[in-house]
Parts: C-alpha cells; structure tokens; sequence
C-alpha cells in the first residue's frame, strides 16, 4: 500500500490544450449543463435573475474583509491557481480569497465573473498537494459554469422562501431546487476530476477527502479501511438504511466523502482518465456541436450503471420496482401488437 502521508515531489504535469469541460463531467451533471446551454436565451434570463443576487456586492464584502491571494499575499496558492488554470487551459487566472474561517470549505461563486474563496481552515487542514487537488476542483466549477448555475439554486432558494406564504408558489420552486441539488451533488463528482486532472495525483485528492472526513491526523487512517467504509456505506443495512440515505443527501449539497473517495478512485483507474492523460479529449470548439439527446442518453446509462454496480437494498428495491414496470409495460405491448396483428389478419 502507497504512503498516504507523503508529499508527491514536485513535478511536470500535463497540459490540456482546448479541453472541454465535457472531458471530465459526470454524465449527469454534463447532461444537464448541454441541455442548459442550449437554450436561446438562457443565460440572458439568468442574468436578469442574478439582479436579486449582487455580485458586486459580494465581491466588496470579500474584498474588504478578507485577503485576495496574488504575487505578494498567499504566493504559493497564487501559483496553484495560476497553475491549474494553464493545465485546464482556461483564459484567465480567477481571482481567490482566502478568509478566516476554521471550517474546512472552499466555493466557486458569481456569473459574470466568477472567484474563488478558500476557508482558513482548509488551507491548515490540507497540505500543498491535497490544497492543489482543492483548487483545481473550483477552478473546475468555474470552467464548467457550476458557479453560475449554483448562483440560480441561490436564487430560487431565496425566491422560493419569499413564496412561502403561497400555497403552491413554494411547493413548485421546493420540486426545482430539489433537482438543482442533485444536479448540484453529481457537479461536485465533476469538480473532483477536474481537481485531479489538475493535481494528476490521486493520492493526494484521497487525502485530502480523508481529512476532510476525519481531521488531520493522517497516520491514524487507513485508505483501505476508508474504501471498504465506503463500500460499506453503498451497501446499506437494509430498506430502510437506504432510504433514510437518500434522505440524508436532500439535506446535502456534496455527496459524503467516503462517496466522492470510491468515484474518484474508480475514475482515476478507468479507460476515461487515461484516454484524457493521452491526449484524447473533446475540445472547446466542438461543445456546440454536442447534442441534448446523446448526453441524456449518456446520463441514464450512468444511472443505470450506478444502480447495476450498487449493493444498497433500498436501490435494489427501486431498481426491481422499475425492471418490473418496464416488464409489464413489454407485456401490454406485445399483447397490444399481436392484437392489432390478429386484427389486421382478419381485414386480409
């Protein structure tokens, strides 16, 4: 087993000229993200809707009260930012804050502009290498849009507790946002491969989402005791562990660490990243090309998957109620053509 509290020594690491974002999002979180940019029109509605949530004024408050990393404050965040937005080739370098908060979090906010902001405490919690895989996961949201559409969850949250007083107003924004917060939880799984296309070391992006699962001391974990935790998470008790599961993620904007731990690491070993790392990706000029249907498509075959590999009983359950209705559905069907069949052989 590799050393999990080792620095990676410093190295090259390769570049992505022209890379898509589409290269390493989630199919369901790409799916979601074609269809929106596809809209005519969209992203001039969304602006008028971000009127409600000021930009400006946010960024005066992290401006004023929290210190902008550049040459001459925090030099070495300066440089992973500067950093993983060369090897993902983005145009320019975000902005990042660094504020004195000791809870471990970091965001990707604001649409015209959007800039990152790393709590204190995720910067004493990570060392350099895992801080790397943290800061290209937000310069991933960025690339993406994630920190666009993320200001739209903020907006209908908001909107939707002004429409409280309703009695449907709240109801149809509560069904929205719930699958905002879906998409939301697939879009940080997107995020963590965009940090680790960035970091190109994967042991240090299961470091770090160790840390933040159990704190910092390293040499009391065990990464294959923390994989056969998350094995043993997917796999539930029963039915109702289950349930009570997916219960719990409503209430969550990330999915659980030892969750994003098992994804990452089964990407990582996977025919995708290393198609990436070869230089095989889809390219920035082809994203207008890219088709709603065929990422839908892409987006229920990764649904599919995931409930096909999963032990969770709760998943099982649903995945028999939905085989059992597709059955059914087969049987009318058929009983329906061989009628029309009889009926036509009839006519003859």
């Amino acid at each position: 087993m590799p050393d999990m509290t080792k620095n990676t020594p410093d190295r090259a690491r390769t570049r992505f000229p022209g890379i898509s974002s589409r290269a390493y999002e989630h199919p369901a979180d790409r799916s979601a993200l074609v269809a929106l940019r596809s809209l005519t029109g969209f992203d001039t509605v969304l602006r008028r809707l971000s009127g409600m949530f000021s930009e400006r004024a946010l960024r005066l408050m992290f401006l004023g009260g929290s210190v902008r990393v550049g040459e001459d404050q925090f030099r070495n965040i300066h440089d992973m930012v500067r950093d993983a937005a060369y090897i993902l080739d983005f145009d320019e370098v975000p902005e990042l804050y660094v504020v004195q908060d000791p809870t471990p979090n970091a965001m990707a906010i604001g649409t015209d502009k959007p800039f990152i902001v790393l709590n204190t405490g995720l910067i004493e919690l990570l060392d350099d290498e895992e801080l790397r895989y943290v800061v290209g996961h937000e310069v991933g949201h960025i690339l993406s849009g994630h920190a666009v559409y993320r200001t739209m969850l903020l907006i209908l949250t908001s909107l939707g507790a002004r429409l409280a007083w309703l009695p449907l107003g709240n109801l149809a924004i509560g069904a929205i946002v719930i699958g905002l917060q879906e998409w939301q939880r697939k879009a940080e799984l997107s995020a963590d491969r965009a940090g680790l296309l960035t970091s190109q070391d994967v042991h240090a992006v299961k470091r770090a989402l160790m840390k933040m699962a159990g704190g910092p001391q390293l040499t009391e974990m065990n990464v294959e005791a923390f994989h056969r935790q998350a094995r043993e998470y997917d796999a539930a008790g029963d039915v109702r562990d289950g349930l009570l599961k997916f219960l719990n993620l409503m209430q969550r904007s990330h999915p659980y660490a030892v969750v994003r731990f098992a994804e990452i690491d089964k990407w990582a070993g996977g025919a995708e990243y290393r198609r990436i790392m070869e230089g095989h990706y889809p390219r920035r000029q082809d994203d207008g090309s890219a088709k709603v249907t065929d990422e839908i498509r892409n987006a229920a075959k990764a649904y599919r998957d995931s409930w096909n590999e999963t032990a969770d009983p709760f998943v099982g359950k649903l995945r028999d109620i939905a085989d059992g209705a597709a059955g059914l559905a087969g049987d009318l069907f058929a009983r329906a053509g061989r009628r029309g069949g009889g009926q036509d052989r009839g006519e003859d």
